[in-house]
């Protein structure tokens, strides 16, 4: 059973992703061998998941925060949205999912000229609204209230009507054998009707992707074109990219 203090700790690592020691030193005013105590605990419970001066949320089954998300290796997520938009000619269709990354994809699309932009993401929406030389059209459907994504059966009929240039789409967790992972059913089914009617599909996922783990699949990473990430995590799973022939860009290669 967790302490009250444990699970103060427990709801900052759900609030930001991730807390370090010498900050919760400074909150609860106590030693810093106490706080690793507590993170020990967490971890043992499998609650939290220890790193280098610190712990991280280690549930796969409950997604931390959508500003949190945000946050989380933010220049990485801002470099990969660069990376991507250079892959997506002017005068293209396409679809942009929910996520952190697909929404530093919108951003680094703004001075593109005559898009037509379908997306399930609000942020998106409201991030591109403004800039009348492209397109936007939103699906219809549930908004959910964390992040401002659109789900369910409405917004999978939707998502069907088109068949699109690019979808830029962003996974949850990445696992070793290739699986794309999320949290919702119904955002992985939003997910899979993108994947279905896209001529080219890209995934723009940092490197973090790959530590974590969540329960519902949305598909696989043979059934990506681009790999837009700021590095691979190891080779078996480069060698696993270039198995299916799939182009894969590290933004933080020279």
């Amino acid at each position: 059973m967790t302490t009250p203090r444990q699970q103060q700790i427990l709801d900052i690592a759900r609030e930001k992703g991730q807390v370090a020691v010498d900050d919760l030193v400074k909150r609860f005013g106590v030693t810093p061998q106490s706080i690793r105590k507590d993170l020990n605990r967490l971890c043992d419970d499998r609650l939290l998941s220890r790193t280098h001066g610190g712990a991280r949320l280690a549930s796969s089954v409950e997604n931390m925060s959508y500003e949190a998300r945000r946050m989380l290796a933010s220049d990485h997520k801002q470099a990969i949205g660069q990376a991507v938009a250079d892959l997506i000619p002017d005068n293209a269709s396409l679809f942009v999912n929910i996520g952190t990354t697909t929404e530093a994809v919108a951003q680094a699309l703004l001075n593109h000229q005559r898009l037509m932009v379908i997306t399930n993401n609000i942020n998106v929406a409201s991030l591109m609204r403004p800039y009348s030389q492209n397109q936007v059209i939103i699906a219809c459907g549930e908004v959910r209230s964390g992040d401002g994504g659109i789900v369910g059966e409405a917004a999978v009929d939707f998502i069907s009507q088109f068949k699109v240039d690019f979808a830029v789409i962003g996974s949850s967790a990445i696992d070793g054998e290739g699986a794309l992972l999320d949290f919702d059913y119904r955002e992985v089914k939003v997910s899979q009707a993108i994947l279905s009617n896209a001529r080219h599909v890209i995934l723009a996922a940092d490197s973090t992707k790959h530590e974590r783990s969540a329960p519902v699949r949305i598909g696989h990473i043979s059934q990506i074109h681009s790999f837009v990430t700021d590095r691979c995590p190891n080779k078996e799973f480069q060698q696993l990219l270039a198995g299916f022939d799939i182009r894969t860009i590290e933004t933080d290669q020279p």
